[in-house]
């Protein structure tokens, strides 16, 4: 499939990219590898059916930061290359779900957020193309008789509620084949999902009630090395450090000598790489809730005594995620900067890449005007630029172009993190 249309690219704002530049040399001198590698890694364990990947470009290092396996923002994609998805999605789900016809797709309760909704209506639009025959499920009780909803773009969306007879789920008399989770089930697996006949993709038990970041980093620190070992290269160019701390409660100060230690040992971790890489930038670790998504629960800590003096503020915009959950453990994470920058304003961005199955489909970059270059951009005031890499992910051109080749260093990172999640799962079905 040729697609070939100029779009607007960011713009590398940083003179410390050397490292960088030897990745991506690396890359493309052992491409051939690394393709065969993942083919092999694919077979061994298959990739959940959908999922994105939140990237941060340092200019010295490109690492993963957060990976969703019930991903939002379909409707931010680049329609240019809706065939792309329509062809990955396909094939991701019957590889899935051999023979699957009918999908209930199975979303979040937000009901008020019509942009959400977009998202759904574009997933809608990348399956009925795919040729599957779907409809939208809501766990929500409000929706007994079918209900259309009128969003921004001028498009519908039509919701009712789940029932379930014995174990099968169903909506009015559509019974489908394959129930697909656009939620994140951070509250916990409804009871209505438990132990159903059809098969539920991605599996419930990878939601945000039982899976936790600081898992996925685990398995991704595995797979990097391998990764890492197979190019010749620093598995730390290419993985963020991390720690975890359980037993928090930001409100009534529990947990703090936990937080402390961690941050500290961390700080002094990344101190010697940056020396080892002669990196002039100041080391910063971001605090954030281990479940959950949306940018609830994240902060930037830029010296271990900023934990030793958190106003009520902070222990408040800390101490609950999406839903009011309450925060009881967090992964303290390697801070990697974003040297990204768009448009005439420079505003600050990071790529997020999609994917359905084991192929990268595209995605967008969160741009936000009001943040730096060393805090969490998924917060109110962001927009996004769709990413015009489509083909470049899978085909990258000669050293000197530059913008292409750091697309499929892009694709390269979101299928290791893909590959751990695939292994998660692997883990979880056992």
């Amino acid at each position: 499939m040729e697609i070939n249309i100029a779009y607007q690219t960011p713009h590398l704002t940083t003179a410390t990219t050397g490292p960088l530049h030897l990745l991506e040399k690396q890359l493309l001198n052992k491409q051939h590898d690394i393709e065969e590698w993942f083919q092999t890694q694919w077979e061994k364990t298959p990739a959940p059916v959908y999922g994105s990947v939140d990237l941060r470009n340092a200019g010295f290092k490109l690492a993963p930061v957060d990976m969703n396996l019930f991903p939002a923002g379909f409707n931010n994609l680049n329609t240019d290359f809706l065939p792309l998805s329509v062809e990955a999605a396909k094939v991701a789900i019957t590889n899935a779900v051999p023979n699957a016809k009918k999908i209930l797709l199975i979303p979040e309760n937000h009901t008020r957020n019509l942009y959400y909704w977009e998202n759904i209506r574009g997933l809608l639009n990348i399956l009925e193309s795919a040729g599957f025959e779907i409809k939208i499920g809501s766990l929500l009780p409000d929706y007994e008789s079918p209900t259309t909803l009128d969003l921004p773009s001028g498009r519908k969306i039509l919701l009712q509620t789940l029932s379930r007879e014995k174990d099968i789920v169903k909506v009015g008399e559509f019974v489908p084949d394959v129930l697909l989770l656009n939620n994140d089930l951070l509250d916990g697996i409804p009871e209505i999902l438990q132990n159903v006949a059809q098969p539920v993709i991605p599996p419930a038990e990878l939601g945000w009630s039982q899976r936790l970041k600081s898992g996925h980093f685990q398995y991704y620190a595995k797979v990097s090395e391998e990764f890492a070992k197979l190019i010749d290269m620093d598995s730390w160019l290419i993985a963020p450090l991390f720690r975890h701390c359980g037993a928090i409660d930001f409100m009534n100060r529990e947990g703090e000598e936990c937080l402390e230690k961690n941050v500290r040992e961390l700080f002094e971790t990344i101190h010697e790489k940056y020396r080892q890489y002669n990196i002039a930038c100041k080391p910063f670790i971001i605090v954030k809730a281990d479940a959950g998504t949306y940018g609830m629960g994240v902060m930037t800590v830029r010296d271990v005594l900023e934990m030793k003096s958190l106003n009520r503020k902070q222990r408040t915009s800390m101490s609950k995620t999406k839903s009011g959950q309450p925060v009881r453990s967090v992964i303290v994470q390697e801070g990697v900067y974003t040297f990204e920058t768009w448009g005439q304003h420079n505003s600050v961005a990071e790529p997020v890449v999609y994917m359905w199955g084991q192929r990268v489909v595209g995605g967008f970059y969160r741009v936000h005007k009001e943040r730096g270059v060393d805090e969490n951009l998924n917060a109110p005031g962001m927009h996004f630029e769709p990413l015009a890499f489509a083909k470049t992910c899978q085909q990258p051109k000669s050293l000197q172009d530059d913008c292409q080749n750091r697309f499929y260093a892009y694709g390269v990172i979101a299928r290791l993190s893909m590959l751990a999640a695939a292994r998660e799962m692997l883990e979880q079905q056992k």
